[in-house]
């Protein structure tokens, strides 16, 4: 009996990610891609900006 549920469960589920479409921002979308907003992004966390530092992976 519970291998139906398992299934069925699983099947709902796989169902509601084929048909989910989220609300697109593609103003975000656009500034991601074309670098634009990298400033205030290196601004607001500074800890994650590693420009001019050379890498442990950027040598092998």
């Amino acid at each position: 009996m519970g291998r139906g549920r398992q299934k069925a469960k699983h099947t709902k589920v796989a169902r509601e990610l084929k048909y989910f479409s989220p609300d697109t921002n593609y103003d975000a979308l656009e500034r991601e891609l074309s670098g634009g907003g990298r400033q205030e992004d290196l601004d607001r966390w500074p800890e994650y900006s590693h420009a001019g530092e050379d890498s442990e992976h950027d040598s092998k």
